[in-house]
Parts: C-alpha cells; sequence; structure tokens
C-alpha cells in the first residue's frame, strides 16, 4: 500500500524568487538568513536528506552522500500566503491574488460586521502585528466588549478577543459571520480568530486560533483522493486551509511538536492514501514576530524528531518535507516572503539525487497522485520518473 508522509514546515523558504520585486521581496532568504544570524543550526537529518544540496540554496553546508531526493519549487500563483501555497501544492493556480486592505477594511464591511455581530463596535481595524495589536487594544476589549479587528500584508480577516472575558465560542461565531459578509470582491482568503488571555497589558495568544478559509477548486488533489476512495488525514491547520473540503481525518494541534507526535500516531495507522501535516509555529510563533533564534530553534527540533518520522515508515512509504512561502525572520516588517521553497522526498521508493528547480508548486501534488494510483490531478508535472526507484 503506497503512502505519503507529507509534512508542510510554514514559511520555510529559501530564498527569494524572480518575481520578488513585485512583492517587496528582493534579498529575502528565510533558511539561509536564519542560520546565518545564529551561527550555523544543529540540523543532521534534513542536511543528509540533501537540504543543503538544492540548486540556489546558500550558508549551508553540502552533504557528499544524502539520503534523500531534493528540489526547490517556484510559485506560479500570483500571491505569498498560506492560502495560495497550499493550494498550488494540490493542483490549483491562483491567477488573480485575494485582497489585502492596508489602510483597513471599508465601512460597508465593518458596518456589516457590527450589525451581524450585534457587538457595539470595532477597535483597531488596520495592519498590525498580532502580538502588538492585543498589547495596545487588550485592556479596551476587556472594558467595551468591542472585538479587535485587523489585518496584514495578507488576505485575512484577524478577530482578536480575550476569552477570559469572552467566551471562546463566540468569537468563532463572529468569525463565522464575518466569513458570510466576505464575498465578492471582498472574498479575503482567510478569516482568523486570534483568542488571547491576560490582563493588564500582559496578553498571550492561546492554541485556539481558527481559520475560516475560503472553499477551494473543486479539482484539488485531495478533493480527487476522497472521491477516489484515498484517506487524507490531515494534521493542523490543513482541514482549516481547505475549508474541510476533502479531507477524511482531521486532528488540530497546538505546537509544532504537537504536529510532529500527531503525525507518528496516524503513521501506525492503515492509511490507504496521505498524512498531510502543517507545522505552522515556524510562521505565527517566529516568522511574523521576527524571531531569528526562535526559528533557528524550531528547526532544530523539527529536524531532532526526524528519525523518528523516518523509522515509523514502512517499506512503501514516502516522506515529503517543503514549505508554502517564505517568512524571513531578518527582514523587514513582519510579513510574508515570496521564496522558493525546499522539496525533500525520502524513503525505500526514492532514488537520492537532484530534481532540480520545479516551476510549480503543484508538481508535488501531481508526484503524490502519480505515486499512490490515484488519477492526475488538473496542473503539475509528476517528478517520480525521476526519482522513482520502481515502475509506479
Amino acid at each position: 500500500m503506497a503512502r505519503v508522509i507529507w509534512i508542510v514546515l510554514d514559511s520555510v523558504g529559501m530564498g527569494a524568487l524572480p518575481d520578488a520585486e513585485r512583492f517587496g521581496d528582493v534579498g529575502a532568504n528565510t533558511i539561509a538568513h536564519t542560520w546565518e544570524y545564529n551561527g550555523g543550526l544543529n540540523i543532521p537529518n534534513m542536511l543528509r536528506l540533501g537540504l543543503g544540496n538544492i540548486d540556489g540554496m546558500t550558508a549551508l553546508p553540502v552533504t557528499e552522500n544524502p539520503i534523500g531526493a531534493y528540489a526547490r519549487a517556484g510559485e506560479r500563483s500570483d500571491g505569498k500566503d498560506t492560502t495560495v501555497g497550499h493550494w498550488e501544492m494540490t493542483g490549483v493556480i491562483s491567477e488573480k491574488a485575494f485582497p489585502t486592505y492596508p489602510d483597513g477594511f471599508p465601512k460597508e464591511i465593518i458596518d456589516a460586521f457590527i450589525e451581524r455581530t450585534c457587538v457595539p463596535g470595532v477597535l483597531g481595524n488596520c495592519v498590525a502585528s498580532g502580538t502588538e495589536i492585543i498589547k495596545r487594544f487588550g485592556a479596551e476589549n476587556e472594558r467595551t466588549g468591542m472585538p479587535i479587528v485587523y489585518t496584514s500584508a495578507d488576505s485575512v480577516f484577524q478577530i482578536a478577543v480575550n476569552v477570559e472575558k469572552y467566551p471562546l465560542e463566540r468569537l468563532y461565531g463572529m468569525c463565522g459571520a464575518a466569513r458570510e459578509i466576505l464575498r465578492g470582491e471582498h472574498e479575503v482568503a482567510r478569516v482568523i480568530a486570534r483568542p488571547f488571555i491576560g490582563q493588564d497589558g500582559n496578553y498571550t495568544r492561546t492554541a485556539d486560533r481558527r481559520d475560516y478559509a475560503v472553499l477551494p477548486p473543486e479539482y484539488n488533489l485531495l478533493n480527487r483522493l476522497k472521491e477516489q476512495g484515498f484517506d487524507v488525514a490531515a494534521v493542523g491547520k490543513i482541514e482549516d486551509i481547505f475549508a474541510g473540503s476533502g479531507i477524511t481525518e482531521a486532528v488540530h494541534t497546538k505546537s509544532n511538536m504537537h504536529g510532529v507526535d500527531e503525525t507518528l500516531s496516524l503513521m501506525k495507522e492503515d492509511i490507504n492514501g496521505i498524512i498531510f501535516t502543517n507545522l505552522v509555529e515556524f510562521d505565527s510563533s517566529w516568522g511574523h514576530r521576527r524571531d531569528a533564534a526562535g526559528y533557528g530553534n524550531g528547526l532544530e527540533e523539527f529536524d531532532a524528531r526526524l528519525p523518528e518520522i523516518m523509522g515509523a515508515m514502512k517499506p512503501d512509504d514516502i516522506l515529503i518535507i517543503n514549505a508554502d512561502h517564505g517568512c524571513d525572520p531578518t527582514f523587514k516588517g513582519t510579513d510574508h516572503t515570496r521564496e522558493y521553497v525546499p522539496v525533500l522526498v525520502y524513503g525505500q521508493p526514492i532514488v537520492p539525487g537532484s530534481f532540480g528547480t520545479r516551476n510549480s508548486f503543484a508538481d508535488i501534488g501531481q508526484s503524490i497522485a502519480e505515486y499512490i494510483g490515484a488519477k492526475p490531478i488538473a496542473n503539475g508535472e509528476s517528478f517520480m520518473g525521476i526519482i522513482g526507484r520502481k515502475s509506479l
């Protein structure tokens, strides 16, 4: 039974794409700059897989005899966020970027949100860092009951409330209402619940975040696999990114290491298809907060768990590790960066070595479809013919 363990290291990019100037991201390089900032990283397992050998990789050492296949992939979609990145991996090319709101949301959207949710008003309505905006408005949220609404350079409508004062289910209900309001020209990629706790300016975001994503086009890999009777087990925010579409089993997680634990647990089950995991802390805890030391530590923590994952693989399993965009913790601002992403593939059926530079993240999804014996998806070129040991 062919099976794929697919792990997305959220935001672990590896160098600016040729069109990065259009996004203001010339010079970004998440992996290399994190390595340099920390004076190197203890990530021997990813290096053994070939991470340092990938075309265009800088700073990281080359491994003489890598045990994995490796490449970098460029993004064809118009964007640099989680939604378009993950959608493209599954064969959906987003030709038009989702709308963004550098000056905050228009009055008609905010008025409709207030009316629909019966709140006394909103706080913020601006572009902001999630940790900074709760410091700024947390006390007022407690005092007035007004939710904090904010966005970023990405296509998101984020709502933050102190859940020690405001029920979590009420926050989720407000997010559901916002998702229904944000349609047509204002259809943002995601509405995100951002619960926090604390008092007197000492606030902490909780692990109860929830994403309300736009429903992806029907022709994506996950829907196709489910239709054909394959299992699609989602770990972390995968279910949220795809709005539940194409998922057969899902578990949400509180941290990267919790995500690894749940992945390992699912690997013990008789899953015929894919285990699709997103490890979000690289992005949410360290990338956006421009914490290069924390980012480096996160990479080391994941690398230390790789032997467990590899050791739990069955003979026909393959492991794919890639990213969905960049979020260089040493770069200007606090937002994602338009970068190539690394792609590492490991398993007994895989021939180690380079498979070059891929033109689209969709090549990953197409390769997965071919490997497990599913029908081809709409976009992408499979690389299994290059790295597979056997006829697939």
